[in-house]
């Protein structure tokens, strides 16, 4: 097969992908200049640069860049700068975009019993929410069982109630979002959603699976003995950053490749962006690898300005990131700047059976804020959080009790 060679090659489809193509395009890329590989059919997700360019702006700038989709990369040698697919083909590139993301974590991973029945879905693709789509519309008014806390539980109870799907969702964590909810925060969620019909199991998990006749999944069979009736099953217990073709070959840390705050990996002329990335976290003076959409279109917009100015003999500022974390489900709608840690302070109305169900939560380490959430906040108020996030005036814990929300309105 003919080689085929890029000044610009873009490893992936997803999230970052869509949004280093698109900062190739604002940067001025000439037509043939910038291939996007990926293994996937289509681009790109629901959360990708489809949905945020027009329809005349996408055409103009995805007419002058190679589209190889339906394209796994099995083998990349950083050294010649050469990567080779599946079916055998070779690509060049003179500068390589290394946004793979993560893969999901999937129960067969874990040895679990029946774990590859029919109607056991994960969220990570956009087959994947069509298959759950097509699932729904099968079994009306059925039974559904969440496995996992986090954000796609949440999320996909949600959905699944307002579809009329019977919802369990079991976690073994003693609340919802522990990575980053307290206590006091989950409280409001768990009591909201049992309102909305939800029915949550905590402190236990699942470990096999019974199926009808025809595969599909019947039955969930949890570690303390109980058994849930299910029509459908949706798994969200984490991800891992897809890695792989790499190792050996870049620096690795806390579980991503190493970049510098430009998203320059050890190896020269190559940059990871994304899930992939384990990067300086400037405002706490340390690296950290963050999966989240916000990080995921922020870094590949850095990493690709950082390449362009560098051609040009100029520099760009360091990447500078606020950590941003943000949920809607229902009719909720939360947001969270900064960093978990320290002592915490609730504020506002947290009663899960009020109508207003505002309230938020304050993080105080060293006598200076450090993060705010925010759940059901103004525009304002939002951008008041995010504010005091990054500038972490003194305060103290009584002071933010009796302020609440107020206090982050007036810096």
């Amino acid at each position: 097969m003919a080689e085929k060679s890029f000044k610009y090659v873009i490893v992936g489809g997803g999230v970052s992908a869509g949004y280093a193509a698109r900062e190739f395009a604002k940067q001025g890329v000439n037509p043939g200049e910038l291939a996007i590989i990926s293994k996937e059919a289509e681009l790109l997700d629901s959360q990708g640069f489809m949905c945020v360019l027009e329809v005349e702006e996408r055409d103009s700038f995805l007419s002058g860049i190679s589209l190889i989709l339906s394209t796994e990369i099995v083998k990349a040698d950083l050294a010649s700068k050469t990567l080779v697919s599946a079916a055998g083909e070779s690509f060049k590139y003179q500068t390589l975009v290394i946004a793979t993301g993560s893969t999901v974590l999937k129960l067969s991973d874990f040895g679990v019993q029946g774990a590859d029945s029919k109607n056991i879905f994960y969220l990570r693709e956009i087959d994947d929410a069509d298959q759950l789509v097509e699932a729904l519309k099968a079994k009306k008014n059925g039974k559904a069982v969440i496995v996992g806390g986090g954000y796609i539980g949440l999320e996909l109870s949600a959905v699944l109630r307002l579809n009329n799907i019977e919802v369990n969702m079991v976690y073994p964590e003693p609340w919802c979002m522990p990575r980053l909810f307290t206590e006091g925060i989950a409280a409001f969620y768990e009591g909201y959603y049992q309102n909305k019909g939800v029915n949550i199991i905590k402190g236990t998990v699942a470990v096999g699976f019974d199926t009808h006749p025809n595969g599909e999944v019947k039955e969930v069979k949890l570690k303390d003995g109980r058994v849930l009736e299910a029509d459908i099953v949706v798994v969200g217990v984490g991800a891992k950053p897809l890695t792989t073709l790499f190792k050996g070959q870049v620096e690795e840390e806390k579980g991503g490749i190493k970049t510098d705050a430009f998203f320059k990996t050890s190896v020269p002329d190559v940059y990871a962006v994304g899930d992939v990335a384990t990067f300086p976290l400037k405002m706490y003076n340390e690296i950290r690898r963050v999966e989240h959409v916000d990080h995921s279109r922020k870094s590949a917009e850095q990493a690709v300005k950082a390449i362009f100015a560098s051609e040009q003999g100029k520099s760009v500022d360091e990447y500078d990131y606020l950590p941003y974390f943000y949920s809607r489900a229902f009719d909720l709608s939360w947001q969270f700047y900064g960093d978990n840690v320290g002592e915490t302070v609730l504020f506002g109305d947290a009663d899960p059976n009020s109508a207003t169900h505002k309230f938020g939560q304050y993080w105080i380490k060293d006598g200076k804020i450090v993060g705010a959430f925010l759940e059901s906040g103004s525009p304002e108020e939002n951008k008041a959080i995010a504010k005091v996030a990054k500038v972490q005036p003194p305060a103290t814990l009584d002071q933010l009790a009796q302020e609440g929300i107020s206090f982050a309105s007036k810096i």
